[in-house]
């Protein structure tokens, strides 16, 4: 391995591990803060929903931890165990966020149609991309490579396209948990805290695959001259 490489992959490295590191520091902070109100993340998530006509979205506890998410497939919230039943910031913050994925598919948010229409492109691109670097590598099929690095390209468009969505969703949520006296002002500074850096791990990951495809290029040329 090349010196450039190692530098690459040092430097996605540190700056994906810095930003796991930070969202899961401010996750066990915040996880321990009781919320005045008392109110559990279903509770939270049931306001929200309910209060923006989304009564029909479901909410289910589920296994994992920060495994979170909105399901725009079957209009179905999912939240971890400690979210679920926590009356703390983070559990609060959380369910919020996931409560702003669905008023942006309520609302047909731009980013996040697009976003979930080349999902099944992802996938494929997911499971393809090194399988065809690395077959190109070794029988010395220049089109192949390309074709692997296309796909990489794809996924780091995904990414770049859940940024807004991340962002967009937090933003929804900080404004609608203070709206709905849900966090006083202290403890929506604590929510601020925790999805920022819960959003700086998505900005984590386009830098860490822009560099992982900066280093797949420069190795390919490389040995292409």
């Amino acid at each position: 391995m090349d010196i450039t490489s190692l530098i690459l992959i040092i430097i996605a490295t540190l700056i994906s591990g810095g930003a796991s590191l930070f969202i899961r520091y401010n996750y066990k902070k915040y996880k321990q803060v009781i919320l005045t109100k008392k109110m559990t993340g279903y509770d939270v998530a049931r306001k929200i929903l309910d209060i923006n006509n989304l009564s029909d979205i479901l909410i289910f506890e589920t296994d994992g931890e920060l495994s979170d998410h909105y399901d725009p497939s079957n209009k179905t919230i999912k939240l971890s165990h400690s979210i679920y039943n926590g009356n703390t910031i983070a559990a609060a913050s959380v369910a919020a966020h996931e409560c702003g994925h669905a008023i942006q598919d309520k609302e047909g948010y731009t980013f996040l149609k697009f976003r979930n229409k080349i999902i099944p492109i992802v996938n494929l691109s997911s499971k393809l991309g090194y399988v065809a670097i690395s077959i190109g590598f070794i029988f010395s099929l220049v089109n192949l490579i390309w074709i692997g690095i296309a796909f990489e390209i794809i996924i780091l468009l995904f990414q770049l396209i859940t940024l807004p969505v991340e962002f967009d969703a937090s933003r929804r949520a900080l404004k609608i948990i203070k709206e709905l006296n849900i966090v006083t002002d202290d403890e929506h500074s604590g929510a601020k805290s925790m999805l920022i850096s819960a959003a700086l791990t998505y900005v984590a990951g386009v830098v860490s695959t822009l560099l992982e495809i900066l280093r797949l290029v420069l190795i390919f040329t490389r040995n292409d001259q």
